[in-house]
């Protein structure tokens, strides 16, 4: 793994992460930054935010950066799901080494069960 490198990376964050110092450090990194827009009581920004948004769906046009950032919601499922369901949020395991392998013995069952999903 240590020799791999990525080149190009996206930040996917909500609007909470919204703010000039994030972006820039993000593109400092090498990075795309994918942040939803938070107006934050600017009533001009989250008018012009709506009437984008009405004009491209109207024209049917998908930003990619919208496309990218609705990913997230689906990475988000996965994580919620291995949380909830698959004992990641109770982890009674100390190091490293068993850390990671109740980890992914839950990402193994977490698996097993999407495709059992896909049978069925």
């Amino acid at each position: 793994m240590s020799a791999a490198r990525v080149t190009s990376l996206y930040d996917l964050m909500d609007a909470a992460y919204d703010s000039r110092e994030i972006h820039e450090h993000s593109r400092s990194l090498g990075h795309v930054p994918v942040i939803d827009a938070n107006p934050r009581r600017d009533q001009a920004r989250n008018d012009e935010i709506k009437r984008e948004a009405k004009a491209g769906k109207k024209l049917g046009f998908k930003v990619p950066e919208k496309i990218r950032y609705n990913e997230r919601s689906s990475v988000e499922r996965v994580n919620g799901r291995l949380k909830e369901e698959f004992g990641a949020s109770n982890i009674r395991v100390r190091g490293h080494a068993k850390v990671s392998c109740h980890l992914m013995f839950g990402v193994l069952a977490l698996t097993a069960d999407q495709l059992m999903r896909f049978v069925t």
